[in-house]
């Protein structure tokens, strides 16, 4: 049972503001936003998910730069209510097509429409673009995709110069194409965030993939869909059997209400019937060890009393024909650093460095990184007091993001993605894309 529901963009505008209960004070979107950008308790940079001001309760999640919160005085489950917000975002999505700031504006009576039918006096009612389609009936104004201003790395995949959002596609589930028709296509994204720690050695010391198998339809009269993975693929902890060198082993899986599994044991096939909008078939997670798409080096050393020297080397291990995007690296300095100049390899293109005072943080961006490349950083920190200790103590580690389209770390493939037809000329375009993000990905010195 949530009181309210809203909307903020980063700058901290009301955008959407829903009261249900009336129990919580009418600037509570204020209070929360200023708890969130000001956050400095227990050391935190970024406020948690959920924390509670004078008695009241406040979630939110971040998606695509909005916030979308709720606040309640009840004793709710926190899960419960952020994966209600993660629902929301995604019905909103399926419906505008492109969730950002210019969308919600534009689209607000619909927005509200679907707030009224998805919540009702605090209460869930459904999230499910299917249902709600028979209930709501205001049309979507569409966005121009073409002008859209980039998102961030964890949301795009990048094919040469054309620019895709990560989860599917940019149009409406419920709006048609210009003319009236509507083109028929399926999406189906292999998404993978992958967490890897380093030793400072340059061994691997923890890794696991956390991966989602995500589809979204448009396909008129919800057509039975046929997905095949891996021959080899094992669930479980059994590395006997059939299992290869070069096997699929995932740590367990989950499965969307709508997928049959009838003969998947046999033939590693899904059959579903997708419903309206974006879903996750599959869920699954993987903790053996995989090779990881960067190897970081770093060496620091002291070059005086009051000087110290910075090397950090990044190498792509994926092959050529890929590349990673929005790469960005930091790294936590020692507290007494005054001063930091950095010097890139001759002839570095899309790079940019920076030594943020206020946290002593060294950071690395680069635009892209082309598969077997190599690239180098070097900076000379300049101390207020000398080091009476071990400098790579009080440093690091090396922490890295980054997004690679068109790569997956697990192996996961989709071998094909067969539609039932309904007719010999009816054949539907099928779009099948892989994508790998650093959820955590750290070095130690």
């Amino acid at each position: 049972m949530i009181s309210q529901f809203f909307v903020l963009s980063q700058r901290g505008d009301n955008i959407v503001f829903r009261d249900y209960r009336g129990d919580v004070q009418k600037g509570s979107a204020e209070i929360f936003f200023r708890k969130v950008k000001f956050w400095k308790e227990d050391g935190e940079e970024e406020a948690p998910p959920v924390f509670n001001v004078d008695g009241v309760n406040y979630f939110h999640v971040k998606v695509v730069g909005l916030l979308f919160a709720a606040t309640t005085r009840s004793n709710v489950s926190p899960s419960l209510v952020l994966e209600l917000l993660q629902r929301i975002a995604r019905v909103t999505k399926d419906y505008l097509g492109i969730l950002n700031e210019d969308s919600l504006r534009k689209n607000f009576v619909l927005v509200y429409e679907l707030l009224d039918e998805v919540i009702d006096f605090g209460y869930v009612q459904t999230t499910s673009t299917e249902v709600l389609k028979a209930s709501v009936f205001n049309e979507p104004i569409m966005i121009d995709a073409g002008r859209l201003p980039a998102l961030g790395p964890a949301s795009i995949f990048m094919q040469g110069t054309k620019r895709m959002p990560g989860t599917a596609v940019t149009k409406s589930v419920v709006a048609n194409e210009p003319g009236g028709r509507k083109r028929e296509e399926i999406f189906v994204d292999i998404i993978e965030k992958i967490s890897v720690t380093f030793s400072s050695s340059g061994y691997i010391l923890t890794s696991e993939i956390d991966g989602t198998i995500q589809m979204k339809s448009y396909l008129t009269g919800n057509p039975e869909i046929r997905v095949a993975l891996n021959d080899d693929l094992s669930i479980g902890r059994d590395y006997g059997g059939s299992s290869g060198a070069g096997a699929v082993i995932l740590d367990d899986c989950n499965f969307h209400e709508s997928v049959h599994l009838d003969s998947f044991e046999v033939d590693r096939t899904l059959s579903l019937v997708p419903p309206d909008g974006e879903f996750p078939v599959m869920n699954y997670r993987i903790t053996q060890e995989f090779k990881p798409p960067f190897r970081i080096n770093t060496l620091i050393e002291e070059a005086g009393s009051l000087k110290a020297e910075v090397s950090l080397k990044i190498r792509a291990e994926f092959a050529s024909s890929i590349t990673a995007n929005a790469i960005a690296v930091q790294m936590p300095l020692p507290a007494y650093t005054t001063r930091v100049s950095f010097e890139l390899e001759p002839g570095a293109v899309g790079q940019t460095t920076d030594f943020k005072e206020s946290n002593k943080r060294l950071e690395w961006n680069l635009k892209k990184i082309v598969g077997g490349s190599e690239h180098t950083l070097r900076a000379k920190l300049t101390f207020s007091q000398e080091s009476h200790g071990n400098i790579t103590k009080e440093a690091g580690p090396v922490s890295m993001t980054f997004t690679i389209p068109m790569y997956n770390a697990s192996k996961l493939q989709v071998k094909y993605l067969q539609i039932a037809k309904k007719s010999k000329t009816y054949n539907p375009y099928r779009w099948v894309r892989y994508v790998t993000q650093a959820n955590s990905y750290v070095a130690r010195l």
